[in-house]
């Protein structure tokens, strides 16, 4: 093992390059994830007829798909009918539309948790249905929200990962073409790369805490 050597600063610059990129994907892919997610989750919440079916078979099968089946697809299959992504955007379509269907199950979930008398009690004081949710439904509902909200977020940065596979030059990647030049940097690649994730994770994870108790 070659510490000195492999904690260079050319080589420490180039994996914090990668983690840039990582937390990019991560932050626009989590936007996106949680913007599709809420409205998917809101649908299924109302239980529209037949609409709402369809979008919970739609959900239940991309949560049972790996989510490197999906990248494989946006990559290498939508090119096949017209649409071509940059490997950035591709990773981050597939990862958007692996996270939605799961942040729209914790969505709904927690709009659930609700006791429907709630929502009784709202309507029979002159409100309408759109205000009871919006004003008594949602806001209680987040405090159930927030901590697997925010663990799916941390599991998307990690997941940002696999999206090695089509050569996204994110941390991963970076850390495979820094110990593939030498063999002796094998495991301080690794150590580095796993203090990277762990901070900005357990940052995250500590945000989310802070967070919960302010709601």
């Amino acid at each position: 093992m070659d510490f000195i050597g492999a904690y260079s600063w050319m080589n420490i610059r180039f994996l914090l390059e990668g983690l840039f990129l990582t937390l990019q994907v991560a932050l626009v892919s989590g936007v996106l994830s949680f913007l599709i997610g809420a409205v998917l989750g809101l649908l299924r919440y109302l239980q529209l007829p037949v609409f709402s079916k369809i979008v919970g078979g739609l959900i239940d099968v991309i949560r049972n798909l790996p989510l490197l089946l999906i990248i494989f697809f946006t990559y290498f299959a939508l090119p096949q009918i017209g649409v071509r992504l940059s490997i950035f955007w591709s990773s981050v379509a597939a990862l958007t539309i692996f996270e939605s269907a799961m942040l729209s199950e914790i969505i709904r979930g927690g709009l659930n948790s609700i006791p429907k008398g709630q929502t009784e009690a709202g309507l029979s004081t002159g409100l309408t249905y759109g205000q009871t949710l919006w004003y008594i439904i949602i806001p209680q509902a987040l405090r159930a929200m927030v901590p697997p909200i925010v663990s799916q977020l941390v599991s998307l940065i990690k997941d940002t990962s696999l999206a090695t596979i089509i050569t996204l030059p994110e941390l991963t990647h970076h850390t495979r073409i820094v110990y593939g030049q030498d063999t002796n940097y094998v495991i301080p690649m690794f150590l580095l790369m796993a203090f990277f994730y762990w901070v900005v994770c357990y940052s995250l994870s500590r945000f989310s805490q802070r967070l919960e108790q302010t709601l």
